[in-house]
């Protein structure tokens, strides 16, 4: 047992040390490119200069200033807005992959449902979704039910919930049909009912497809989120700083690398929330995160 628990204290080591060197490697990376081409006068393969291609410091420094003299540090900000962002990708994200695990056992139970809706699942992915956001958020503004109206946050997490059901339903299906067939024989010929089989045999066969495909869909209904903002009013998310700071962008450009870093951070943190879950439900530490 103790040599267990050294083995996986070992391999988390591991993986901190390799994320800790991918992460300077990158940064060197970064600026190498600018000081190396900077002092050996070499012609570039694209132009960099502060405004492309900012100091990383510099980057990180903007978190700390605040964006005019006498108001709180732009890091203030920018955690209330990845908290307000964070709300529509959980909400999307939960509607999204419920919705996905539904339509996915629909299609694994029924075959013809294979046929005539997969096609449609499919192609509800080749819509353009920059396309797509301002139609449903500007549309769903109209909608009223019994006086009733989706609030901006909510319309902005149905753009999360439309790119995050389609992984989900893909892998439902075919974690659904992983399970074995002699077990699933030998549950029906113990006459176990259809539910039985589906929630102690296909379930849990279909557990490590899902966990695969809600990482996946994390991180996607960050991106949505993000991009459902933009076409909105919302000012208090992550989508609004990026409108607002794209508009300086010349003077300023570290604040706009700045969001995009909190947005990254943002996803990072959703994906890490799963394999967590993962975990504590599937009961085993899976060798790699993905």
């Amino acid at each position: 047992m103790l040599c267990g628990v050294k083995s996986r204290t070992g391999t988390a080591a591991v993986r901190v040390a390799v994320f800790l060197l991918v992460l300077v490697g990158l940064w060197a990376l970064w600026e190498g490119y600018r000081a190396l081409w900077e002092e050996a006068g070499w012609t570039r393969p694209f132009p960099v200069n502060a405004t492309t291609m900012p100091h990383l410091h510099d980057i990180v420094g903007a978190l700390f200033d605040p964006i005019r003299e006498g108001e709180p540090l732009l890091a203030r900000y920018m955690l209330d807005a990845a908290l307000f962002t964070a709300k529509e990708a959980a909400v999307g994200f939960a509607i999204g992959a419920t919705v996905g695990f539904l339509l996915g056992a629909l299609i694994a139970r029924f075959a013809v449902l294979q046929r005539g809706v997969m096609p449609y699942v499919v192609a509800s992915q080749t819509i353009p979704i920059l396309a797509l956001a301002p139609i449903v958020v500007v549309g769903l503004g109209s909608v009223s039910i019994a006086g009733w109206t989706p609030t901006d946050w909510m319309r902005v997490a149905v753009i999360a919930a439309y790119l995050t059901f389609f992984p989900v339903t893909v892998n439902t299906v075919r974690g659904l049909r992983s399970a074995d067939p002699a077990a699933v024989e030998l549950m029906e010929s113990y006459a176990a009912r259809e539910g039985a089989v589906f929630w102690k045999l296909r379930v849990p066969a279909a557990m490590p497809y899902l966990f695969s495909a809600f990482k996946v869909a994390a991180t996607a209904s960050v991106v949505g989120a993000v991009i459902g903002e933009l076409p909105s009013s919302i000012q208090d998310g992550l989508g609004g700083w990026i409108i607002n700071f794209n508009q300086y962008y010349a003077l300023d450009p570290e604040n706009l690398w700045a969001v995009n870093v909190v947005a990254a951070l943002l996803g990072i943190s959703f994906f890490l929330a799963v394999v967590l879950v993962e975990k504590l439900v599937v009961h085993r530490a899976p060798e790699q995160l993905v």
